[in-house]
């Protein structure tokens, strides 16, 4: 059984998150993510409940599916198993000392959303029976919540009580990522892999180039910095 069909229902995969953060030390860097996404769940779960999204059945599968394939990844880590590469770098470092709060949740943004959210929407849409175009404005509105989140992370996680000095290496990685580019990206490249689906060979490749490219973003998040003084 796979992690997709064992969690039908967000409230499911949140309490999932919610065991993690139980059980991990809340510096572990796979930890600070996991925070992190399970506020998104937590909002998008409460926005299906509210109506927010305009078809409440396809909200669901998508937040399930997505949310699934980073469970995936924790679970291949655990066992021993090999992650996806837009994973490994976080799973890697995630107790380095070097590495800030912020780098943490950021690197496991751009694993999940450049490469998970493009596969999830491929997934929903097989699983319902509709196209990329039938998910948009689910992918929108979930893509929303991300943007709002981001704020709210690098106001919590910006190492000390100003902004950012120019000088401080941290400005330099945080200046080259971005979530509105990553969100575009995936959508891209969900669009992609659905005209793909009836070329296996093409679509595999497809699918391994992405994960490689977004494993190699992360890795530049994770680069370790001297402590902030």
């Amino acid at each position: 059984m796979t992690l997709s069909e064992q969690f039908t229902t967000v409230d499911a995969v949140v309490v999932r998150m919610r065991a993690f953060r139980a059980a991990w030390h809340p510096e572990d860097g796979v930890a600070v993510f996991n925070r992190v996404y399970l506020t998104v769940t937590e909002e998008i779960g409460q926005a299906v409940t509210d109506g927010v999204f305009p078809d409440r059945r396809a909200a669901s599968a998508l937040g399930v599916t997505f949310a699934a394939r980073y469970l995936a990844a924790v679970d291949a880590a655990a066992t021993g198993g090999r992650a996806p590469a837009c994973w490994r770098p976080l799973l890697q470092y995630r107790r380095h000392p070097g590495v800030r709060p912020l780098q943490f949740a950021l690197a496991g943004i751009n694993a999940h959303i450049g490469h998970d959210l493009a596969l999830a929407v491929v997934d929903t849409c097989r699983a319902l029976g509709c196209r990329p175009a039938d998910l948009e404005d689910e992918f929108d509105r979930v893509g929303d919540i991300l943007a709002l989140l981001e704020e709210r992370i690098r106001e919590e996680l910006m190492p000390g009580p100003d902004l950012l000095e120019v000088a401080d290496p941290l400005t330099h990685l945080l200046g080259c990522w971005s979530l509105e580019r990553a969100r575009d990206g995936a959508w891209l490249a969900a669009r992609s892999l659905w005209q793909l689906r009836r070329l296996p060979d093409l679509a595999e490749e497809f699918t391994e180039r992405l994960d490689r490219s977004v494993g190699l973003v992360g890795r530049m998040l994770l680069t370790p910095l001297a402590p902030r003084r």
